[in-house]
């Protein structure tokens, strides 16, 4: 489980049976030398398990679902910038929102726009599917990023989120171009609470009107 607060930024390539990550040069708090074997570390928003240690980083196996799923494949091909965070302590600040690490799917960057005081990023779902989780003020994890949505379509796929000069600063946000597909993990919670009211604890009732009334909710 993690936070969406990122901690560092490495740099990611293909190796065999998985990919290897670097700590990039300059890099400030969380560093490698602390990783354990079996350690969980977000990158881009992907959790992956430490699989063996190295003095600049570490190696990991990646699996067909997980490739499917995300930008990993691509930016490994690249060489590219990627957002790193290691797993959440019981102890820890929860200073963004329960990020589970399991991309849901792709998004699109539709638009970024400097403002006076923050960068505006517009992106969209690449599955509309997933749209029904994003309303205003909610959560949503961007390449293992905490943001909040500050306004979405009727459908919840499209929206945006202000980015503020230190999140741009010290993540991969900034190397984001317009058309570029970025890891999306929707809010853990919502997806929880659509899975409990949607019928599976009650024998296939979803959640309606006649439900909150026959259970003693009044408008």
């Amino acid at each position: 489980m993690f936070t969406g607060l990122v901690q560092a930024m490495g740099t990611i390539e293909r190796s065999p049976g998985g990919v290897r990550l670097r700590w990039r040069a300059g890099a400030g708090g969380w560093g490698p030398e602390g990783l354990q074997l079996g350690e969980s570390v977000a990158v881009d928003g992907v959790c992956l398990t430490v699989a063996e240690r190295l003095h600049d980083g570490f190696r990991a196996a990646v699996s067909e679902e997980t490739l499917r799923r995300s930008t990993l494949a691509a930016r490994a091909d690249r060489r590219a910038p990627v957002n790193l965070e290691p797993a959440l302590r019981l102890a820890d600040r929860l200073g963004g929102h329960l990020v589970s690490g399991h991309v849901d799917g792709l998004g699109t960057v539709q638009a970024i726009t400097r403002e006076s005081a923050s960068w505006r990023l517009e992106l969209a779902w690449q599955d509309p599917a997933y749209g029904r989780y994003v309303c205003d003020k909610a959560s949503v994890a961007v390449n293992g990023i905490s943001l909040t949505v500050a306004g979405c379509s009727a459908e919840g796929v499209s929206f945006w989120v202000a980015v503020i000069p230190h999140t741009w600063e010290e993540t991969t946000l900034q190397h984001l171009r317009a058309g570029d597909g970025v890891n999306l993990e929707a809010d853990l919670l919502a997806k929880y609470t659509e899975r409990l009211l949607g019928g599976g604890a009650r024998g296939g009732q979803s959640l309606d009107a006649a439900w909150l009334a026959e259970h003693g909710w009044q408008a």
